[in-house]
């Protein structure tokens, strides 16, 4: 395993700037792509994280493509919040 890999991706080689482009869409591993990055940080960072890694202007606009894909309800029902909430409550972020 490479020495830089996050800790959300523990069962693949990637290291934070493959995992970044990822993020972005700039590059595609085999099935790995932008959704998968998108919902595997998600699923498995922490709150920290996924705002460091995606920033809530990527969260916002993607959140109802990404939406299905996650796993935990609980999840799902925090981001739906924060999604809907941010951009009447904190505009200057989105």
């Amino acid at each position: 395993m490479k020495k830089n890999t996050p800790r959300w991706v523990w069962d693949y080689d990637l290291d934070e700037e493959q995992f970044q482009k990822l993020l972005a869409g700039e590059i595609t591993i085999g099935r790995l792509d932008q959704r998968w990055a998108a919902v595997r940080l998600l699923d498995y960072a922490p709150y920290s994280e996924i705002v460091r890694c995606m920033g809530f202007p990527m969260l916002v606009a993607k959140w109802s493509v990404w939406r299905r894909y996650v796993r935990s309800e609980r999840r799902r029902r925090g981001l739906d919040f924060l999604v809907a909430w941010l951009p009447h409550a904190h505009p200057e972020l989105v």
